[in-house]
């Protein structure tokens, strides 16, 4: 749709739907995905994520 377009009543009730969705469970889900955003974890982040929680008495 172009910003010169209205949007017709069922884009209205589109619309509202999903506000009245938000409204009583949250944004349970990203606009996009991790993929689409780019970055992500890498492993060096994983291997230090695992290194702080990791229990003590696993030594290393």
């Amino acid at each position: 749709m172009t910003k010169s377009e209205k949007p017709t009543p069922a884009d209205d009730d589109a619309v509202a739907r999903r506000r009245r969705l938000a409204e009583v469970f949250g944004d349970v889900l990203p606009e996009t995905t991790s993929d689409e955003r780019g970055g992500g974890a890498s492993g060096d982040d994983r291997e230090a994520w695992y290194r702080e929680n990791r229990p003590p008495h696993h030594g290393g």
